[in-house]
């Protein structure tokens, strides 16, 4: 539903600005259309809004399927763009959708390490978004999150935390049409998180942070 959407980003947009000082930086590099993979850190449940007001543009997002438990929740979900998987394995449903949604000519927002950090550092990520740009042949769009693990607790917006969303250059992964083996896998999922990296300082940077400090 367009005007749920249409809705929800803008009381997103409002609350970031009156209880966060956020800002973005690289909104030049978000391509205008066409289809593109969004890959980011995860610190916190706010995430997911943040990136898609920061964007610019209509997107679908991939949300644990816990969360689609609750009936008004999942009818939030669904309306919004999202659409659930289970964070330990990419199910062929999962993929079908996250396909279709790329076909479409959406964003697709993943966080490919699958959970929230805990430390703020990047956690070794699973190969799910990199085994969907390979083999859809789409840009990958690393954005780098910070100050969003601020955003906890009942008091957190006394303090205005601030928020830096940073948007990096779309690249691309080598096509894959055949089965990709573990580690080609492995290696598109380095170069991937490593983009990722390369905007985070460098206390975030964690499992990819040994190389190009």
């Amino acid at each position: 539903m367009l005007w749920l959407y249409k809705v929800g980003e803008l009381f997103v947009r409002l609350v970031f600005f009156l209880l966060t000082r956020s800002r973005v930086i690289g909104k030049e590099n978000v391509p205008l259309y066409g289809p593109v993979l969004v890959v980011a850190n995860h610190l916190s449940l706010a995430d997911p809004p943040l990136v898609g007001i920061s964007l610019g543009r209509k997107s679908r997002f991939m949300a644990k399927e816990e969360l689609f438990r609750s009936p008004l929740l999942r009818f939030i979900l669904i309306s919004v763009g999202a659409f659930p998987v289970n964070r330990h394995r990419l199910d062929k449903g999962t993929l079908r959708r996250a396909e279709e949604a790329l076909k479409q000519g959406f964003p697709l927002v993943m966080f490919p390490e699958s959970t929230r950090s805990k430390t703020t550092q990047l956690q070794p990520a699973f190969p799910g978004a990199a085994m969907i740009a390979a083999r859809n042949g789409v840009s990958i769009l690393p954005v780098g999150i910070t100050g969003t693990e601020r955003i906890r607790g009942r008091s957190w917006w006394l303090t205005r935390p601030r928020v830096t969303v940073s948007i990096g250059v779309p690249f691309r992964l080598p096509s894959a049409n055949d089965k990709l083996t573990r580690a080609e896998l492995n290696e598109y999922t380095e170069i991937m998180m490593r983009h990722i990296a390369s905007l985070l300082p460098i206390e975030y940077r964690g499992a990819y942070g040994s190389q190009g400090d």
